[in-house]
């Protein structure tokens, strides 16, 4: 290794080399601790909500931009959903991207910002009165078909006025129209509106009151988005017809009221029916009456025909026919029925003498007498088998009995010893002493004997000493 290149690396030894991720790390840090939390006001562009819940989007104005993150925690927290083109005010931190090196702010609350967070404050409001009741539809009433007469609460210097008494001069000039004049822009506009509809109850002149102004900005029209105007018009005992601003302006007078058009002239033309709708519907109504009139006249006809038919009907002469005619065929039901009950009785005398015939003692009494001769014949020779059935055991038990006699044994030879003075038998010379009388009976009589001696001797069984 030369000197020169040895000198080299000694002097990259003294170097102080960072990363890139240092160097981000370092840059994120000193961001962070430079400044603290900031209120920074734009408008939302290329917004972006991964699966993961986190929101990127960017913030800018007329002359610059930043790259912005709120994260799933601080999303829940939000009253609204972002959206691009959506002025916005929000507080967050500023910091570095350190994977991409990118500048940006970490949110930590959004928050609409001009126009967009007066609309959150109607949503609230529209949501407080909703659940009080106050937009309900079973509360609102139906608008009179022809008025009598109608109220235009309204200015009197607007465009909505002049609107309003065109299309009602067009479609039905004879509807005389009441106008309470009142501001319907600034502070004292509600003020206006409620006085105006408190006194066009009081005075009831109307039977249909409309709420009108023209289009203009959401804070133009905030006048008609006050809770004390949206109480007096369901106060009110007069139906409320609200034509106000544009038909995408919705305001809270508009839910409040009986019914609802999207413009000043559509409320006009909801107020009256045309001439020419009545015309055509008078001619209707006209036909429908005609026709009606034709079909009650052709029911009152049938149902004359109808009556005068039931009058000859119930003419005594045509009772009399009618009653002779019953009669006839009443006779001569009754002559068929007798025949016919005299045939069923034939019939049946018939049947029962047969019946009776079959049964007659002259009919069985031959066969009674065949069958008594078979019971007398079957008996007197079930007596004589039985007779010798008997006489055959009765020998069967005889020989059996003179088998098992005492007396069969006497015929070969034994005698029985009986002592005289008790009748016992004698088995053992034991029984017996000499001197005593005893009786001996043999198979052909019997013997009086004295005892002269006795003499014992051992038995011994033949069979046992195999003899």
């Amino acid at each position: 290794m030369s000197f020169a290149a040895g000198a080299e690396q000694i002097v990259d030894f003294q170097r102080d080399i960072w990363t890139v991720s240092r160097l981000n790390a370092e840059a994120r840090a000193i961001l962070e601790g430079a400044l603290p939390l900031l209120w920074v006001q734009g408008e939302i562009s290329n917004f972006a909500e991964p699966p993961s819940g986190h929101c990127y989007f960017t913030l800018k104005d007329a002359g610059a931009q930043v790259r912005c993150a709120l994260f799933r925690q601080r999303r829940r927290l939000l009253g609204f959903r972002p959206a691009n083109g959506q002025q916005v005010l929000l507080r967050a931190q500023l910091t570095l991207y350190e994977a991409r090196g990118e500048f940006q702010l970490r949110v930590e609350h959004m928050e609409p910002a001009g126009e967009g967070a007066l609309r959150m404050e109607l949503e609230r409001r529209k949501r407080r009165l909703a659940a009080m009741g106050l937009f309900d539809a079973a509360s609102k009433r139906a608008l009179p078909p022809m008025p009598r007469q109608i109220g235009l609460v309204t200015s009197p210097n607007g465009a909505a006025v002049h609107d309003i008494l065109t299309v009602l001069a067009r479609r039905l000039p004879l509807v005389p129209v009441l106008i309470y004049p009142v501001t319907v822009q600034g502070d004292a506009a509600p003020r206006d509106i409620t006085a105006a509809l408190a006194l066009a109850n009081r005075r009831a002149e109307c039977d249909l009151l409309i709420l009108a102004r023209g289009g203009g900005s959401l804070e133009d029209l905030m006048a008609f988005n006050d809770e004390g105007v949206a109480q007096a018009i369901r106060a009110s005992l007069i139906p409320v017809l609200t034509g106000i601003g544009h038909e995408i302006d919705l305001s809270i007078a508009d839910l409040a009221a009986d019914r609802r058009a999207p413009t000043p002239s559509a409320a006009a033309e909801l107020a009256v029916p045309a001439a020419a709708d009545l015309r055509h519907r008078l001619g209707m109504l006209r036909r429908r009456l005609s026709g009606a009139l034709d079909v009650r006249s052709r029911v009152a006809r049938r149902r004359l025909d109808d009556a005068s038919r039931r009058l000859r009907l119930r003419h005594p002469a045509a009772r009399l026919e009618q009653l002779a005619q019953t009669a006839d065929r009443l006779r001569q039901g009754l002559e068929q029925a007798m025949r016919r009950r005299l045939r069923e009785q034939a019939m049946g005398l018939q049947r029962r003498r047969a019946a009776l015939w079959a049964v007659a003692p002259q009919r069985r009494l031959p066969a009674h007498r065949l069958h008594l001769a078979a019971l007398v014949q079957r008996l007197q020779s079930a007596g004589r088998s039985l007779v010798h059935r008997r006489g055959q055991r009765l020998e069967t038990l005889v020989a059996r009995l003179d088998a098992l006699s005492p007396l069969a044994v006497l015929h070969r030879g034994y005698a029985i010893v009986v002592r005289e003075r008790d009748g016992k038998v004698l088995r053992s010379p034991a029984d017996v002493s000499p001197g005593e009388r005893v009786d001996v009976r043999v198979a052909q009589g019997r013997l009086r004997a004295e005892v002269l001696a006795t003499e014992s001797e051992q038995w011994r069984d033949p069979a046992a000493d195999g003899g």
